[in-house]
């Protein structure tokens, strides 16, 4: 068994251009796609929507708690690996799950699309309130009905990306892992951006649950990828040597199989540790912006607009250094590059108000948190063990934001109006050190080759993918 960082490496820049366009990377950006279509239909569209018709502001911000489903995933994600779905089953263990979540998604965003925030009952779940008794004219039933509706795509969307996830990680050889990562990262702000624009495309003309009805097609190019493809032949494989969960093995198994691994636990404090520092700094940007006095207009062209090109431009960067330097190295260098950027706001903090200082700050660090979402993502999915993709990326994923942000949300406020901008964003720059440190002491130790999981190994006999 050779681990990923030993496979060769791409011999030349256009070498690394060209996994981009091969099948499997090319298939996740379709499930990149359908992956960020959901989060859109209960996040700006929703408040949009929820706004036009008239409600207080107070009632669209509790609709956030629809995103919580997200965070819950690993509580279900295990279901994935473990059970067989009758009937459709024979297409195979994530084809079938593709199909029955793609549909259970756009069957939820049809319900919140019949949703009339004037008249309960329009909907299926308005129906069920009906037949419950819960059904009442009013804006709490109203309300009521569409929360209902949202936490259902939430439920929905994320089951959809524990399947995507999953499937994506084994279609991909490890080497590909990084252009991969990219290539769904590319989709995924396809889908969300694009559903969104649709919504208000089609709501201006012909009214919301048209609107909500033509975005359910998203959910459409994971199920072409899913054809397109077949069932991933590494998990398999691997289901084959291993056997395949049952329900306790599926529950339990996930955290067996990951502690059972040598260093285990500092694997997991990496996990938990490797953001801090950035999202420290992300959390009170846009605080910043507003201490130095930047307007709204040069907020939108330099932290948006710029923004979102740069942030691009470090995902195709990550997919090609992860490419061409190997996993290990790719990463520290990511974490370190995202460490610079905090101080960059610091340099900023300091400059003032300077357009060419926010320019450079923001274009930095978008370049690097899009080298480090994709080398990052890609070290996480190697992590995983293909008998349990869907529990372990569900486990880790998690692990990996919940954490940050409940530490750093909680206290960056505080911490900014304590230490004074310049010194706030000097310690984000010495919280993100403890992750760095760790990861490059794993790598001299050989930890970060030797925790790699199934997903991330290359054997003798496995079929391409």
């Amino acid at each position: 068994m050779a681990t990923e960082a030993a496979l060769p490496a791409a011999k030349g820049w256009s070498e690394s251009v060209r996994p981009y366009l091969e099948r499997a990377p090319l298939a996740a950006l379709l499930l990149g796609i359908s992956s960020g279509f959901p989060y859109a239909m209960i996040g700006a569209t929703l408040t949009t929507r929820l706004s036009q018709d008239g409600f207080e502001k107070s009632s669209i911000t509790a609709f956030s708690l629809a995103f919580l489903v997200y965070n819950l995933k690993p509580l279900w994600a295990w279901v994935i690996d473990a059970v067989r779905l009758p009937g459709i089953g024979r297409l195979g263990q994530r084809v079938s799950w593709i199909v029955l979540t793609a549909a259970l998604v756009m069957l939820a965003v049809g319900n919140l699309a019949l949703v009339d925030p004037q008249h309960v009952g329009q909907s299926p779940v308005g129906q069920f309130m009906i037949w419950f008794g819960l059904g009442r004219e009013g804006e709490f039933a109203a309300l009521f009905e569409m929360a209902v509706g949202a936490v259902l795509v939430g439920f929905a969307g994320a089951t959809f990306d524990v399947v995507i996830d999953a499937y994506r990680i084994e279609i991909l050889k490890p080497e590909q892992l990084g252009v991969g990562s990219g290539m769904s990262q590319y989709g995924w702000r396809i889908g969300s951006a694009g559903a969104g624009a649709l919504a208000l495309f089609m709501a201006a003309r012909q009214g919301w649950e048209a609107g909500y009805l033509a975005c359910a097609l998203f959910a459409l190019p994971a199920v072409i990828a899913a054809f397109w493809v077949g069932e991933p032949e590494r998990h398999r494989e691997a289901v084959k040597r291993e056997g395949r969960p049952g329900i306790v093995a599926g529950i339990v198994g996930p955290f067996t199989e990951f502690f059972s691994r040598h260093g285990a636990w500092l694997v997991l404090l990496f996990i938990l540790l490797h953001k801090i520092g950035d999202t420290l700094a992300n959390l009170t940007l846009r605080l910043l912006l507003n201490d130095l006095g930047f307007s709204n207009d040069e907020i939108a062209i330099y932290d948006v607009g710029i923004g979102f090109w740069a942030y691009l431009i470090g995902i195709f960067i990550g997919g090609i250094i992860y490419a061409r330097l190997g996993m290990k190295r790719s990463v520290l260098i990511s974490l370190i590059l995202m460490a610079i950027s905090n101080f960059s706001f610091a340099l900023l903090a300091a400059a003032g108000h300077s357009n060419w200082g926010l320019a450079g700050a923001i274009g930095f660090e978008n370049i690097a948190s899009g080298i480090g979402g994709v080398v990052v993502v890609a070290y996480f999915s190697a992590l995983c063990d293909l008998r349990f993709t869907a529990a372990h990326y569900a486990l880790i994923s998690s692990a990996a934001s919940i954490v940050g942000r409940f530490l750093t949300g909680t206290t960056a406020g505080a911490m900014m109006e304590q230490f004074g901008n310049v010194n706030f964003y000097l310690f984000t720059v010495v919280a993100a050190l403890p992750g760095i440190i760790l990861f490059w002491l794993m790598m001299r130790s050989g930890l970060v080759d030797s925790s790699v999981g199934t997903a991330g190994t290359a054997r003798e006999g496995d079929a391409q993918a």
